[in-house]
């Protein structure tokens, strides 16, 4: 036979009852609610960082690549100036010694 016990408390503000049954069987049936999608929420968060996170590392990897071509590009403009230069003086100081040389003989 199926008992039932029902308790009704009350503080002023909050009432609050409970309804305990008793079937007669030994089964007890738990009924539980969704979690709400919190932990949809949270996932969702975590691939949002994870893909921002990669975005700036790549973009950070980009950037250093064409850091290093822009210092390669100017030192090479700067061995190319370099050994005009040297040619300059090298054919400067051949004429200067050929005319010492003429102004002598």
């Amino acid at each position: 036979m199926a008992t039932e016990r029902v308790t009704e408390t009350t503080d002023g503000t909050t009432t609050e009852r409970v309804v305990e049954r008793d079937h007669g069987g030994g089964t007890t049936v738990v009924e539980r609610g969704g979690g709400g999608g919190a932990g949809l929420l949270i996932a969702l968060a975590v691939i949002v960082l994870v893909a921002i996170a990669a975005w700036f590392l790549f973009n950070s990897a980009r950037n250093d690549n064409l850091q290093t071509s822009a210092v390669t590009g100017a030192a090479s403009d700067v061995s190319h100036a370099a050994s005009t230069a040297a040619s300059s003086v090298s054919n400067a100081a051949s004429t200067a010694a050929d005319t010492a040389s003429n102004a002598t003989h």
